[in-house]
């Protein structure tokens, strides 16, 4: 640490750090010495340590476990959110492979609330299909998506399990996505999704709900819970 430089010295400490993690020098997961150790391998202040991990955590660098100490995080997806995006063509562009698990596919009736949301009338039939989205085997996203029987009548579970949702609907029925309004909020992780997603319940998420059309004709809503520490998004405004 150059203790003459105008640059403050926890940011100094923070360039050090980022730079043996990007260059792996310490890998993800792995744990980080604690504030003593730091404090002594650098030659710093307990506070001056402190407020350079309080950064590294809000910046998404590393991340504290109660009572184990803090580690390495794992690299997050960025998404785009300016254009349409899928789960799966967005993770084959970042390198990853992804898997889909279809974890339900039903027929329902839609309740007034549901119907109300997707312009349909109470006791239109939809289908409910809960999912389970994985990159590189690791879940990320857990997904409730309700589609309108009527526009879809032959949909099936096997369709699901074969090919993306979005390619089914464009290449068994000729009708594609033109647009897609989302709505992002912030909530926990319930019982049945973090089994799935391997976390504990009440672990902070992303949640989404998507209302995905075919010009103006709604062909698609779902909900989403994404992992919040594996996502993050970027707009665009101008």
């Amino acid at each position: 640490m150059d203790k003459t430089s105008k640059v403050p010295l926890y940011l100094q400490l923070m360039d050090d750090l980022i730079q043996q993690i990007d260059t792996e020098e310490l890998g993800v997961d792995e744990k980080l010495p604690s504030e003593r150790e730091l404090c002594d391998i650098f030659g710093l202040s307990r506070i001056t340590v402190r407020q350079t991990l309080q950064e590294l955590e809000r910046e998404g660098y590393i991340y504290k476990l109660h009572g184990k100490g803090t580690f390495v995080s794992p690299k997050s997806y960025n998404q785009d959110l300016v254009k349409l995006y899928s789960f799966t063509e967005e993770m084959k562009e970042m390198g990853k492979t992804p898997t889909t698990q279809v974890l339900s596919f039903r027929e329902i009736a839609l309740d007034d609330r549901l119907a109300n949301k997707m312009g349909l009338e109470p006791l239109d039939e939809a289908f409910q299909i809960v999912r389970l989205r994985l990159a590189d085997d690791e879940p990320l996203m857990y997904e409730t998506s309700y589609v309108p029987k009527k526009i879809f009548p032959r949909l099936t579970e096997k369709d699901l399990k074969e090919r993306p949702m979005y390619d089914v609907f464009l290449q068994d029925y000729q009708i594609g996505v033109t647009k897609a309004i989302e709505r992002f909020s912030a909530t926990i992780i319930r019982h049945e999704e973090a089994k799935h997603l391997k976390l504990s319940a009440d672990h902070p998420a992303m949640l989404v709900k998507r209302f995905a059309y075919c010009n103006e004709r709604l062909i698609e809503y779902t909900i989403s819970v994404m992992r919040g520490d594996k996502f993050d998004y970027t707009v665009e405004l101008t």
